[in-house]
């Protein structure tokens, strides 16, 4: 870990703030786990794996939830919390938590499926709109995980490219984001649906309370995740080597 004094932007004030938004996201991510965790651990009976697959498809919302939530949002601000770090190192980091978040959503995906194709009267896949958007979601997410790797990670491309491909792949990771958490207040709505006589839903039980925080703390992070990464004040800059690299590209 290197330092370089006049690119520790943000600084005074701004450094404050972006330290207590980052301290948030990472509140409202953990809070988003547990709610969720809790809203189907406790309210929907635990979890099992293909033994039980009403109980399987528990781990469907937490799983997403973990991987398409939390930990995304934590893959997408790396550059600005580690801004002197080298940025091979964050590179790395950024692309390894990437890939911790598609393996949690392939095996949510597993999760989903199983719980429809192994009850004794199998439930068709697929249906939905969020089941749509959701694998659109996994699918762009993958798409992006693998160009980001060419581009970024793997030798060969012109720092040029590179440069002109950047704009692009932060719009798509805020915008997969963006689609991730439309697809989960998609998928706590139809499940309060499917639930709504059985939980008396429209009575706001215990369980609502949960299921509508969680929501609510969903909209949240990803609206201050979108709020850091967007303001310029907030974004990494480049070492002297790294300026020195490109300048040499």
């Amino acid at each position: 870990m290197e330092n370089y004094d006049k690119h520790d932007a943000p600084t005074g004030g701004n450094l404050g703030s972006f330290t207590g938004l980052v301290l948030l996201v990472q509140g409202l991510g953990l809070a988003a786990v547990i709610l969720v965790a809790v809203w189907m651990g406790h309210f929907r009976d635990g979890f099992a794996w293909t033994s039980d697959p009403a109980k399987e498809f528990n781990y469907h919302p937490v799983f997403m939830v973990i991987g398409l939530i939390f930990l995304y949002s934590d893959a997408i601000l790396a550059y600005r919390v580690f801004r002197n770090v080298k940025k091979m190192y964050i590179k790395v980091m950024h692309g390894m938590i990437h890939l911790g978040a598609l393996i949690f959503a392939s095996v949510g995906l597993k999760a989903v499926f199983d719980s429809h194709n192994l009850l004794a009267n199998p439930i068709p896949n697929l249906y939905s709109l969020h089941s749509w958007l959701g694998l659109i979601t996994v699918i762009l997410f993958g798409l992006q995980w693998v160009i980001g790797f060419l581009t970024f990670l793997a030798p060969g491309l012109s720092q040029g490219v590179r440069a002109r491909y950047m704009p692009h792949h932060v719009f798509w990771g805020v915008g997969i984001l963006c689609m991730a958490a439309a697809t989960a207040l998609m998928g706590i709505t139809e499940k309060a649906i499917f639930l709504k006589d059985k939980i008396q839903y429209s009575k706001l039980p215990t369980e609502g309370i949960v299921l509508n925080t969680l929501g609510i703390v969903i909209v949240a992070l990803v609206a201050l995740v979108a709020f850091v990464v967007t303001r310029p004040e907030y974004k990494r800059q480049p070492s002297p080597e790294e300026d020195h690299i490109q300048l040499m590209g």
